[in-house]
């Protein structure tokens, strides 16, 4: 297994403007990002309302992205749905379009056992020849990957890392324990990072870093030699990471980008854009951590 990166990637947002993606302010902020020192870009996920996007919308963010990083950071398309066919469809695709790896999130709504989940991930791995970063995310799916079904997951080439968004410590040190070493395990929580790494986690996929890619990144690379330091590092962030907290993601992170130029304070429905009453103390919390 190859590593797909160290430190911290960004979860990016999709701007719109007027209820179209805003191709040209995501370039912008693609470039914001890698020169800043994001280390991999997660396109189509939560926090870019994936969701919500066309599979035309989806396509032309990944080549985008492809274009703009030119080869500088790892691009990873989130491709995984709750349907297996419908997965490996977009998979495909989004190897077509130039994407590195792949993500693939636990199926929701209609759940699957842990024998599905193997049949499910084995399936789409082998068919698209990609690396493939697995998403686990409880909150919002109600089901888990267990220990022992991400060994045996592991075993697959292309099965490469998890992001894990459980905030289960014991969880982490249990992956860590059973799992190859060359295989990657991901914060998705910014909040919990600093114990993440202190039980061996390889970085972090992260929220607050559309808005603080060139700190986030610091924590992770300072924490290797100082970890001391790093906290430190952290607690100044902290209340930022915090105030994004006011709302569901990525409404939070879409009215901070928006505020700093990449995208305009504009979410596709079912999401609904921040008062700015909830605006205002994040954005203060931004300024006050920027020491601005």
């Amino acid at each position: 297994m190859t590593q797909l990166f160290k430190g911290s990637a960004v979860a990016i947002t999709t701007p719109f403007s007027h209820d179209e993606v805003d191709y040209d302010t995501f370039e912008r902020h693609v470039n914001f990002l890698i020169d800043e020192g994001a280390q991999a870009l997660f396109v189509n996920g939560t926090t870019g309302e994936g969701s919500t996007l066309t599979e035309e919308e989806r396509l032309n963010l990944i080549r985008l992205s492809v274009k703009a990083s030119d080869g500088r950071v790892p691009i990873i398309a989130n491709t995984g749905t709750n349907d297996t066919k419908a997965s490996l469809s977009h998979s495909l695709k989004a190897k077509e379009a130039g994407a590195d790896a792949i993500m693939l999130i636990t199926p929701y709504y209609n759940k699957t056992s842990q024998r599905g989940l193997i049949k499910h991930f084995n399936l789409i791995a082998d068919a698209v020849e990609l690396p493939v970063v697995l998403y686990n995310v409880p909150s919002r799916t109600n089901m888990t990957i267990n220990v022992e079904t991400l060994v045996e997951l592991a075993k697959n080439p292309y099965i490469v890392a998890l992001k894990d968004a459980t905030g289960d410590m014991e969880y982490l040190s249990q992956c860590k324990a059973q799992l190859p070493n060359d295989f990657s395990i991901y914060s998705g929580n910014d909040d919990s990072i600093i114990p993440f790494f202190e039980r061996g986690g390889d970085g972090v996929i992260s929220v607050i870093a559309n808005a603080t890619p060139k700190e986030f990144q610091a924590i992770y690379t300072t924490y290797q030699t100082n970890p001391s330091e790093a906290k430190e590092l952290f607690e100044q962030i902290k209340p930022l990471i915090k105030s994004l907290s006011v709302d569901i993601n990525p409404m939070p992170i879409k009215a901070l980008v928006n505020h700093l130029g990449y995208a305009e304070d504009e979410v596709r429905l079912p999401l609904v854009e921040l008062e700015d009453e909830a605006c205002q103390p994040m954005i203060q919390a931004y300024h006050e951590f920027k020491g601005v």
